[in-house]
């Protein structure tokens, strides 16, 4: 898989050389590439913004920078493009295993108020959020999608298995984990997970997912009944 991220804050993402993506970027296992879209700027001062059309605070950035940027770094189209935007579709594990598929993703990163509306008309595939809220750019939004995402690329994880269990995986949270020591501070490991018994502990682990999500999101409870 290759994702390129288009940014006016490529330093924000020195953090993706660290672990397991980190690993995998230096195996060649995941490309990724960081392109700063102020060096596409033809503005003398390299500026990317401006004051929006109607008034209101803040401001927007400019449409030429950003259209040569994505243009330049992929001039056929043959990456998908996506807009990380708090009007976006949310993302969820069903998306997350789809955008895994994608061998060549570019993340367009806002920042400011947003993007010029005809970016997103003449550039951008899909808009995708990582939750009801606005963040200062898209950049955190995008780091999250790409840590996402990459879990699920062969090679990435140390296991295959590492994704097929956890939260989210089939519609639930995941159920609790217990490691050396037995004891700790006065709570012990369930006695059913030192047993032995395979079969037992699948199924402590199914009822406990179950009871976690109806405890913590019921609201996922719903959506598998509906």
């Amino acid at each position: 898989m290759k994702i390129k991220v288009l940014t006016l804050f490529p330093e924000m993402y020195e953090s993706l050389k660290s672990g397991v993506i980190g690993k995998a970027i230096e195996k060649e296992i995941f490309d990724l590439e960081i392109i700063n879209i102020r060096d596409y700027s033809k503005d003398k001062h390299k500026r990317c913004d401006d004051y929006p059309y109607g008034g209101g605070a803040g401001m927007v950035m400019t449409p030429q920078p950003a259209h040569d940027a994505i243009n330049s770094v992929d001039p056929n189209h043959v990456f998908y493009r996506i807009y990380l935007s708090p009007k976006g579709k949310t993302l969820n594990q069903k998306k997350v295993e789809t955008l895994s598929k994608v061998e060549n993703i570019l993340l367009f990163n806002g920042s400011y108020e947003g993007i010029d509306q005809r970016i997103i008309d003449l550039d951008i595939d899909e808009e995708i959020s990582i939750g009801d809220y606005v963040l200062t750019s898209g950049d955190l939004a995008s780091m999250v999608l790409i840590n996402a995402v990459s879990r699920y690329v062969k090679g990435v994880l140390g296991s295959e298995e590492s994704t097929d269990e956890e939260s989210f995986a089939d519609g639930l949270l995941e159920y609790p984990h217990y490691t050396r020591p037995y004891e700790f501070e006065g709570l012990c490991v369930p006695d059913i997970l030192i047993g032995g018994d395979h079969s037992a502990v699948a199924e402590w682990r199914k009822e406990q997912s179950i009871l976690l999500t109806k405890k913590l999101r019921p609201d996922l409870i719903d959506g598998r009944n509906s």
